[in-house]
């Protein structure tokens, strides 16, 4: 039978904690955007935008755009639930890219883009809090 050389370590619970509610919130605002989405889709009169904007695109193209950032977003939010390493990764990429897109979406609806925007921070935050050598308590 092996013996272990070092003292056992267990996982910290705030650690967790901050995978929890990064995972959840990328879920929440994954969802978010998949309703946006399919609101610019299906209801284009929703959304109103003043004329002279630089990054004014078709609302119905900014529709696809958040559909497909929405389902990405919640599938990376159940990987990170799921305790693998590479949803943590792409979800900081993709809270970093949906917060790109709500800034470009902000005349279209900039309160909702504003509050989508503070999620994903708050998910970059919460993903980016620890490392795997910080996971591992004493």
């Amino acid at each position: 039978m092996g013996t272990t050389s070092g003292p056992m370590r267990r996982h910290s619970p705030w650690v967790t904690g901050f995978a929890v509610f990064g995972g959840s919130m990328m879920l929440v605002i994954g969802i978010f955007q998949i309703v946006v989405g399919l609101t610019a889709i299906f209801e284009d009169t929703f959304y109103v935008m003043s004329d002279n904007y630089i990054f004014g695109f078709n609302i119905s193209t900014w529709g696809w755009i958040h559909l497909a950032l929405g389902i990405l977003v919640a599938v990376g939010g159940g990987a990170v639930l799921a305790g693998q390493m590479w949803g943590r990764v792409l979800g900081i990429v993709l809270a970093a890219l949906s917060a790109i897109a709500n800034f470009l979406f902000l005349p279209y609806y900039p309160l909702w883009s504003m509050l989508i925007i503070a999620a994903d921070v708050a998910v970059i935050w919460a993903l980016t809090r620890y490392g795997r050598d910080e996971a591992m308590a004493p």
